[in-house]
């Protein structure tokens, strides 16, 4: 009976050897990866614009992940225009190879839908705006009026949990499309709109008229946002978690976009060299060619570049908790040896 445990238990870590190359495989002879967008702009990660070109945080990554597997994203990158309800299905089917679409980590989407997380690649809080006109103070103020919120995200779990905690009873409307939500919002359909701090700030800062908008002080709530993949795929969430931490190593020791090649031509340490390709070991272990980071770097830049393109510059939006630790936030690179 020993014995026949020991070789179940060597089946299972075959099975799982086996499986742990299997969506890394899929996308390379595909020749393409499979990547969530947005159906409609969720503004500063995943924006659209009339002839269908895409760019946001959640893009950047997006792009980031096809370089560090094909060496540069154009033509190996199709992005998947979904909802938010549509994300996990769509994961689990096939459709999509990874969902980078702002996804908070939480228990019951980690233990329930067999879906596996990265380590988050953005923390930050949910606020509620409201009409200036209604002279709300704080979220109590909207008690017996309305507040609207995106279907199936976490932001809905986090409101009606507030609501109800405070004891505030105001109706929530719920919409699909975040462009819907928006909408409601904006033609008074509701006095409330609820969203992640970043998005909120940036509909606030583009609309017709940023002052009769303000965003109230109550944070709701703070979520670790994470690159989402299916479960038992150790090497696919291994790739996501090691392309993450080589934009913020690229960050730490001054490695951008526009000196990525002159550093990988003289490297300033065999850390750094390593790290860029001009020595054998990053990328093997993972599946990856050894200068996949260089790729990387290359296709977007360093975290910090990517938040400030997209976040910080359109919309004046500080980095906050979302800093480097050396900065005072909570991000910092795993050890390059």
């Amino acid at each position: 009976m020993k014995y026949l445990k020991y070789a179940v238990a060597a089946v299972g870590l075959a099975a799982g050897v086996a499986q742990a190359d299997g969506r890394l495989e899929t996308v390379t002879e595909r020749g393409k990866l499979l990547c969530s967008g947005h159906n409609g702009s969720f503004l500063g990660f995943a924006e659209v614009d009339d002839k269908g070109n895409w760019k946001g945080m959640d893009i950047d990554l997006c792009k980031g992940l096809a370089a560090s597997v094909f060496g540069e994203s154009d033509g190996h990158l199709e992005i998947v225009p979904i909802s938010w309800a549509q994300r996990w299905p769509a994961l689990q089917s096939g459709d999509l190879d990874v969902v980078i679409k702002l996804s908070g980590w939480t228990q019951s989407r980690d233990t329930e839908l067999n879906l596996a997380f990265s380590n988050p690649y953005f923390v930050g809080a949910f606020h509620v705006m409201a009409h200036a006109e209604l002279g709300a103070e704080s979220v109590a103020d909207l008690d017996g009026g309305s507040i609207c919120v995106s279907a199936g995200t976490s932001t809905e779990r986090v409101l009606a949990a507030y609501l109800e905690k405070q004891k505030i009873d105001a109706e929530v409307l719920v919409f699909e499309k975040a462009d819907e939500v928006r909408a409601a919002y904006f033609s008074q359909r509701c006095d409330g709109l609820i969203l992640f701090a970043p998005p909120l700030a940036a509909t606030r800062a583009t609309s017709d008229a940023p002052e009769a908008h303000v965003i109230l002080p109550d944070v709701l709530g703070l979520e670790p946002e994470a690159i989402v993949v299916p479960e038992g795929d150790p090497k696919w969430l291994d790739v996501q978690n090691w392309m993450l931490s080589s934009l913020w190593f690229a960050e730490i020791n001054g490695i951008t976009q526009a000196n990525v090649d002159e550093i990988r031509a003289n490297p300033p340490s065999a850390q750094v060299g390593k790290f860029l390709g001009t020595t054998p070991g990053y990328g093997e272990r993972l599946g990856l060619s050894d200068d996949w980071a260089y790729n990387l770097i290359k296709e977007v830049g360093n975290y910090g570049e990517i938040f400030d393109r997209n976040i910080a510059e359109p919309y004046a939006l500080p980095r906050g908790m979302n800093e480097l630790y050396t900065n005072g936030g909570v991000f910092y690179p795993l050890t390059v040896d």
